[in-house]
């Protein structure tokens, strides 16, 4: 993967040689898809949930 950054940000990051800019991005993104499952996760329980309640026909359940 190649990220595009500002000439900015670089000029700061290059100052900070120290830090390990692949592991910070690596846990950031971690970080955001691990969200991102969990919130998806919620919507299609919340979705689930009211489903069953709202459905009686096994065939409109098997669909979802």
């Amino acid at each position: 993967m190649t990220l595009a950054i500002p000439e900015s940000l670089h000029k700061v990051m290059k100052k900070h040689s120290e830090v390990k800019w692949t592991e910070v991005a690596r846990k950031a993104i971690e970080s955001k898809a691990k969200e991102l499952e969990l919130d998806n996760k919620a919507w299609r329980n919340y979705a689930l949930k009211h489903a069953l309640e709202d459905w009686t026909d096994a065939d409109e359940l098997i669909k979802y």
